[in-house]
């Protein structure tokens, strides 16, 4: 079996080749109807496989959001394994959004579903949940490490509710949110170019000087775009840390489909747009 180099590798030349960009796959039902599809497996497999014949091999990462897939149930996991082999298939690293966090055997299954070489659902990285404690994470770490994958840890999220855990205060003064950040620097610490074990980090949160994004990994930002963050607003969000930052885009670049040359040239925007905040750090 072939041995990935690592995933914090990969992602840093992709980066650097291509421009720090992130496009999500959201095939959600609104979209599809704004594409003139049905909301049905057929209206999704027309709208992943053009996603992906327009930006695979052009962009550094493509993100499928896994439960616009799974809604259809066994039909549109088929869709979602296509879309992500097509994409690995054309050189571009696949980001599964799929937020799995669970403890023991549990866990070990859902990284072996998403982070095991061969599986049907094998993507570059895996986005996870550390809310049952960062320990609870150890199979998905583990298993990345073994298979040159790697993980997102949610970890300062842009959705209101995300406040009530990640701000929590813990008893040696450091905030949850922090706390998962500074787990993630000792993941990746030594790793050159770039650790494998990366943060969701939102990009709406504004100044974040108070947390150290120095985890020497990936910052995954979504925001940027539909729910209001620009590449110009990046740079006071990440600060220093802006280098390593992802910033994903889904229905900034998606609203343009389903004419191909019409989402190249969003994404390309895009990632214009990013490629220049970061070099004038």
């Amino acid at each position: 079996m072939t041995v990935l180099e690592p995933f914090g590798t990969r992602l840093r030349r992709a980066m650097d080749e291509r421009g720090p960009l992130c496009v999500g796959i959201d095939p959600h039902a609104s979209l599809l109807l704004d594409w003139g599809l049905n909301d049905d497996v057929a209206g999704l497999e027309r709208f992943s496989r053009t996603v992906v014949e327009a930006l695979a091999g052009r962009v550094a990462v493509m993100k499928p959001q896994s439960a616009f897939f799974e809604r259809f149930g066994s039909r549109g996991v088929a869709v979602l394994e296509k879309t992500v082999q097509e994409a690995r298939d054309a050189g571009t690293l696949v980001v599964m959004d799929a937020k799995r966090g669970d403890i023991g055997s549990t866990m070990a299954a859902y990284a072996a579903a998403f982070l095991e070489k061969g599986a049907p659902l094998f993507s570059d990285a895996l986005t996870v949940s550390p809310y049952l404690g960062y320990g609870s994470l150890q199979p998905a770490v583990d298993l990345a490490r073994e298979s040159g994958a790697g993980l997102f840890v949610l970890a300062l999220t842009s959705n209101p509710e995300g406040g009530q855990v990640q701000h929590a205060v813990r008893e040696d003064g450091r905030n949850v949110g922090a706390t998962m950040l500074a787990y993630l620097a000792a993941e990746n610490a030594g790793e050159r170019p770039l650790g494998s074990f990366g943060a969701v980090v939102g990009a709406t949160l504004g100044d974040l000087s108070s947390y150290d994004l120095d985890i020497n990994g990936p910052l995954l930002a979504p925001g940027v775009g539909a729910q209001g963050a620009t590449p110009a607003d990046l740079r006071g969000v990440f600060g220093a840390a802006l280098r390593n930052v992802v910033p994903n885009v889904s229905r900034g670049v998606l609203r343009h489909g389903p004419d191909l040359v019409a989402l190249r040239d969003a994404s390309d925007r895009f990632a214009d747009e990013i490629r220049a905040a970061v070099a004038a750090t």
